[in-house]
């Protein structure tokens, strides 16, 4: 008999008593954490959250690839209306075209009231009688309901007052924008 055939037939004693309390454990319910964490009932939720978040339910333990792991993240925590806020800002060029994004940005977003500050008045206009088409637009893209209102801000004039004493008056005679 060789020196691998005996080590074949050998029962590791220390190997078998480790399966007989793993069998004894997993009988009983309790699971089986990985090395270094705690196995209080919070260490335990925490890490079946992140089992149920980050791998496939069907398929096992198979990882899920990240865009399906983001979208249901936004969908289980209700951001869906904060990612289209920012979609709206992001993507600002593409959704109104090059014209209209070279002369009006948005600036805030509260509610559903989109505020768009252009740099002239006649572009203020121009958006004011386009900002129903904005909206149908807005709807088809990013969903119905995120963007219901389009508030247009017309530029601002400088100010000329500088320094601590200022005379009172129009200031200069023209107009901006």
């Amino acid at each position: 008999m060789g020196a691998a055939e005996l080590h074949s037939t050998e029962v590791d004693a220390a190997q078998a008593a480790l399966n007989r309390m793993r069998a004894a454990a997993r009988s009983r319910g309790e699971i089986r954490l990985p090395a270094g964490r705690s196995g209080t009932p919070a260490a335990v939720a925490r890490q079946a959250r992140w089992r149920r978040t980050f791998t496939n339910q069907d398929a096992g333990r198979d990882p899920l690839g990240l865009g399906s792991v983001v979208s249901r993240l936004i969908t289980e925590r209700g951001w869906s209306s904060p990612v289209a806020v920012g979609s709206v800002m992001a993507q600002w060029n593409s959704l109104v075209g090059p014209d209209i994004s070279a002369h009006c940005q948005p600036e805030s977003f509260s509610g559903t009231t989109l505020q768009v500050r252009c740099d002239s008045t006649s572009w203020a206009t121009q958006l004011r009688l386009l900002s129903a088409s904005l909206l149908a637009r807005f709807d088809k893209e990013l969903g119905a309901g995120v963007v219901t209102k389009l508030q247009v801000v017309a530029p601002t004039a400088p100010n000329w007052r500088k320094g601590y004493r200022s005379v009172s008056g129009r200031g200069p005679r023209d107009t901006y924008g």
